[in-house]
């Protein structure tokens, strides 16, 4: 799933190679004010930690900085270490919607582990941001309340199933949202209710909002059903008859076009992609729209995969695919 906890990029536009519009990605300098509080203690590793080990396409080489963060106050401090180093930073939960470049990523990668759950009345859930979404979709479902059954098999976290307002099987994460508390570049904690929050398809408020750092927390609010259990299993029982699950993929790589009545897996294997390989890339033989890993895949051979699929639907139909996945330069651009 794209993107797993949010994080603003305003003075980083990320472009795929092989494409002329730019895509926007999540990467950026902080623009950090310093705030008056105690300073948390956590470690930076150095050089020594590969993106591949933090995306669920297993491509990626090292990062220059990496830290993870348990809460909202170590990564103000994470921000605030990044501004005072002039670095670039980004935010990861899972890393199912990022491909990454096998040089690497010439900043600091901080990764989301804000994973708590707290659940004060029946059906209201305040969630971690780093909090593994399949797995709130399985809990919530398990004690009875329906609104997430759709969750319990989608990789990302709660942060990136806002961020891009994740669905499936007719239901949508925005849906259930009753509050967002999100972290600014400024080191300000805020949040969003329910009434203030614009969502639509795969997309939310803060993908545009200009001072996001990260979203930290989501209050989710659930209704009573005693058929959300069988409705889960009968979601994650479609979800592994159709789709790779158990490969190295990132979910979705396109976004379903608009109003036309066909998917994006429907256009690519009816343009003759199913099963097309380029070196380690492969796109899925059950699952046109799923590209995989299948063995030492480079971040340029599912680049040019990519590429192949949009210009031959292209081609053929006339539309023009649109990535759902980010690819991540390694270096800023001048």
């Amino acid at each position: 799933m794209a993107i797993p906890l949010c994080h603003k990029a305003s003075s980083l536009l990320l472009q795929h190679p092989h494409s002329p519009t730019n895509t926007h990605i999540f990467v950026c300098k902080s623009s950090f004010i310093p705030i008056k509080q105690g300073q948390t203690h956590f470690k930076f590793l150095r050089r020594q930690k590969l993106l591949k080990d933090l995306s669920t396409w297993a491509i990626g080489g090292p990062c220059n900085y990496f830290c993870q963060v348990f809460d909202h106050t170590q990564l103000v401090s994470a921000l605030r270490y990044c501004h005072e180093n002039s670095l670039r930073f980004m935010i990861i939960g899972r890393g199912s919607n990022c491909l990454f470049d096998d040089l690497g990523f010439d900043g600091c990668v901080i990764l989301n582990r804000i994973e708590f759950v707290e659940s004060e009345e029946a059906g209201v859930y305040k969630v971690g941001s780093g909090f593994w979404f399949n797995r709130l979709g399985v809990q919530c479902s398990n004690e009875g309340f329906t609104g997430l059954e759709f969750a319990g098999g989608i990789p990302g976290t709660v942060g990136g199933a806002t961020f891009m307002n994740a669905g499936a099987n007719g239901q949508e994460t925005a849906d259930v949202v009753e509050s967002v508390d999100f972290v600014t570049t400024d080191g300000r904690l805020q949040r969003l209710e329910r009434a203030d929050l614009n969502f639509g398809y795969r997309s939310s408020p803060f993908q545009s909002m200009p001072d996001l750092a990260a979203i930290v927390a989501v209050t989710f609010q659930l209704q009573s059903s005693g058929t959300s259990k069988t409705r889960l299993q009968e979601y994650l029982e479609r979800r592994r008859a159709s789709q790779p699950i158990g490969e190295k993929s990132a979910g979705s790589v396109f976004r379903n076009p608009s109003d036309l009545g066909v998917t994006a897996a429907e256009l690519i294997e009816k343009a003759g992609l199913k099963g097309l390989r380029v070196g380690g890339a492969m796109i899925s033989k059950l699952h046109s729209n799923f590209f995989i890993n299948c063995g030492g895949s480079t971040s340029q051979d599912m680049l040019n995969l990519i590429a192949i699929a949009k210009e031959k639907v292209n081609q053929k139909f006339g539309v023009k695919l649109k990535e759902e996945v980010l690819y991540v330069h390694p270096r800023e651009e001048t």
